[in-house]
C-alpha cells in the first residue's frame, strides 16, 4: 500500500525582529525599489525630454550642438586622463617630484573632474534661458546691435566661435548668454568663486567649465590647456572675458593671455575647422556691483569680506523688493551689446604670416599678446554709449557747471554728433532720445549721482568717482584725435 502523506502543519506564530533590524529591512526595500524602479523611470522620462529638447534646438539654432558638447561628463574626464599630450607631462612630473605614476594618474583624474561640464540641454534652453530672459527684461531694458551683421550671419557652420567680451558686471554672463540663445549654447570659463554647492552643480549643467586663476601647476595647466583645445577642436562656442575679471574702475583691463593662449597654441591654418573670433562690447546704464567694485580700490576703506559683501548684496535685495512692494521700483535703464565684426584666425594668421605652434614659448607669447590686444581693441571700440555714461563723462568735463536740461541735452548731441561723423552710429542706443536722457536724469538723481536745483543740475562731488567709474567705459570712444593710435583703450587717460 502506498504510504499516505501526512499534512505539514502551517506555522502561524509571530516571529519577533528587533527594531532595527526591521528599520534596516524596511531601508534595504526602499533602496532597491528606488533604483530598480523609480530611478530608472525617471531618468528614462527625463532623457527623453532632454532629447527632445536637444532635437528642437537643433532645428532652430543657426549651430547645432556640437557631440562633444553632449558627451557624458564622465566620458569627457577619461579623455582628458589619458591624452598623450597630458601623460606625457604626467610622465616628467613624476619623474621631478619621484613619485609613481599611478599618483600623477590620480592627480590629472582630480584635475579633469574639476574642470569637466556637465552640459545639460533641458536644463540650459528650458530652465536657464527662460530664468535669464526673465531677469534681464526684469532688471533692464535691453539693446542689441550689430558692426557687421551679414558678416556675422555669414560665419561658416563649421567654426569654432568665441565670443571676446568686456567684463563689466557678473550679469554679463547672464546678459551674452540670453542675446545669443537664438545662434548657439555659450559655454564660459568660471572662477573659483563658483564652486560652492548647489552653484557648482547648476554652472556645470549649464556648460561651464572651472579654472583656477594664475595656478602655478605645470600639470593642472595641461589639463586645462587640452580640455580647452578639445574643446576648440569639437566646435564649442565658448566666451572670453579677456580681461580676467570684473573692471574695478570702469577703464578696460590689460588682456590676459591665458585661455586665448590655450586656443591658438595648436591651430592649424589648414584645417578645417576655423576658429572665428567675435569681439562684444557690453554696457550698462547701472551696474549693480558699481560701489562694490570702487571699495575694492580705494585705499582709504577696506573691500568688503565674504560676511559684508553677502550683507550688502541681501539689503540691496530687500530694498528693491520693498521699492517694488510700494509700486515706487523701477528699472535700471538700459543695457546694451555690441557684435563687432568677426575676426576668422586663419585670415589672420594668413595676413601676419604667423604660425602660433612655430617657435619658442617666448615668441608664441608675443603673438598671442599681439591677437590679444587687436581683439580687446576691437572689443573697445564695440562699447555702446548709453545715457549714464554719457551724461557722467559730459557732468566731468566741466565739474563745476551747472546745467538746465536743456543745456545738458545739447551738450550730450554735440558729443553725440561727434562720433556719428566718424560713422559709428551704430554705437548709439537710445541715448539721443530724449526720454532716455530724462529716464536716465531721474535714475542718476534718486542715487544722489547728480544735484538738482531749480532745474539746474550739476554733479554731486560726494559721487565723483562712481561717476568716474561709468564715464571711463565710453572716455576712450571720445578720446582726442592728437592722441596716438597705438595707444590701447585701458591705458586712455580719464575725462
Amino acid at each position: 500500500m502506498p504510504a499516505t502523506l501526512k499534512p505539514v502543519p502551517i506555522m502561524t506564530h509571530s516571529v519577533a525582529v528587533p527594531l532595527w533590524l526591521l528599520l534596516l529591512l524596511l531601508a534595504a526595500s526602499a533602496w532597491l525599489l528606488l533604483e530598480r524602479v523609480l530611478v530608472p523611470s525617471v531618468r528614462w522620462l527625463f532623457r527623453r525630454k532632454v532629447n527632445q529638447a536637444i532635437e528642437e534646438m537643433n532645428r532652430r539654432l543657426r549651430l547645432e550642438l556640437p557631440p562633444f558638447k553632449l558627451n557624458r561628463r564622465q566620458v569627457l574626464i577619461d579623455r582628458l586622463t589619458y591624452d598623450p599630450q597630458v601623460l606625457e607631462v604626467a610622465q616628467a612630473w613624476t619623474q621631478q617630484q619621484g613619485l609613481p605614476p599611478a599618483v600623477a594618474i590620480e592627480r590629472v583624474r582630480r584635475y579633469a573632474t574639476e574642470i569637466c561640464p556637465s552640459f545639460n540641454a533641458y536644463m540650459y534652453f528650458r530652465i536657464g534661458s527662460a530664468l535669464a530672459r526673465a531677469l534681464v527684461r526684469m532688471l533692464y531694458r535691453v539693446r542689441v546691435a550689430y558692426a557687421d551683421k551679414p558678416a556675422f550671419l555669414a560665419i561658416a557652420p563649421r567654426s569654432s566661435l568665441v565670443f571676446v567680451i568686456n567684463h563689466r558686471s557678473n550679469m554679463d554672463y547672464i546678459l551674452a548668454s540670453y542675446m545669443v540663445v537664438r545662434h548657439a549654447a555659450l559655454s564660459y570659463a568660471v572662477g573659483e568663486w563658483a564652486r560652492v554647492w548647489p552653484v557648482q552643480q547648476l554652472i556645470r549643467s549649464m556648460g561651464a567649465y572651472f579654472v583656477r586663476r594664475n595656478s602655478g601647476d605645470e600639470l593642472y595647466r595641461k589639463v586645462l590647456a587640452r580640455y580647452v583645445q578639445m574643446a576648440i577642436e569639437g566646435g564649442i562656442v565658448q566666451a572670453v572675458f579677456p580681461e580676467g575679471g570684473l573692471s574695478r574702475d570702469g577703464h578696460l583691463r590689460p588682456p590676459k593671455l591665458g585661455l586665448i593662449d590655450y586656443m591658438v597654441r595648436s591651430f592649424d591654418a589648414q584645417a578645417e575647422r576655423d576658429v572665428v573670433f567675435i569681439p562684444v562690447g557690453i554696457n550698462y546704464d547701472r551696474v549693480l556691483e558699481d560701489r562694490s567694485l570702487l571699495l575694492s580700490t580705494s585705499d582709504a576703506e577696506r573691500a568688503p569680506g565674504a560676511w559684508a559683501a553677502t550683507r550688502n548684496t541681501l539689503a540691496f535685495i530687500l530694498r528693491n523688493l520693498l521699492l517694488r512692494l510700494r509700486n515706487e521700483w523701477r528699472r535700471f535703464g538700459h543695457a546694451a551689446v555690441q557684435f563687432g565684426r568677426p575676426l576668422s584666425l586663419r585670415a589672420y594668421c594668413a595676413e601676419h604670416a604667423i604660425d602660433f605652434r612655430s617657435g619658442d614659448a617666448q615668441q608664441r607669447h608675443a603673438k598671442v599678446a599681439a591677437l590679444a590686444e587687436h581683439l580687446l581693441s576691437e572689443v573697445a571700440a564695440n562699447i555702446p554709449v548709453l545715457s549714464v555714461p554719457l551724461i557722467a563723462l559730459t557732468l566731468l568735463a566741466e565739474p563745476g557747471r551747472r546745467y538746465t536740461a536743456l543745456e545738458l541735452k545739447a551738450a550730450l548731441q554735440e558729443r553725440l554728433d561727434s562720433l556719428r561723423r566718424d560713422g559709428n552710429r551704430y554705437l548709439l542706443h537710445d541715448a539721443a532720445s530724449s526720454q532716455a536722457i530724462d529716464n536716465a536724469l531721474a535714475m542718476m538723481a534718486v542715487r544722489h549721482l547728480l544735484l538738482e536745483d531749480d532745474g539746474l543740475y550739476r554733479l554731486n562731488p560726494a559721487e565723483q568717482p562712481l561717476l568716474a567709474y561709468y564715464a571711463h567705459s565710453i572716455a576712450h570712444l571720445f578720446a582726442q584725435p592728437a592722441q596716438p593710435s597705438s595707444s590701447p583703450p585701458w591705458q586712455t587717460p580719464a575725462p
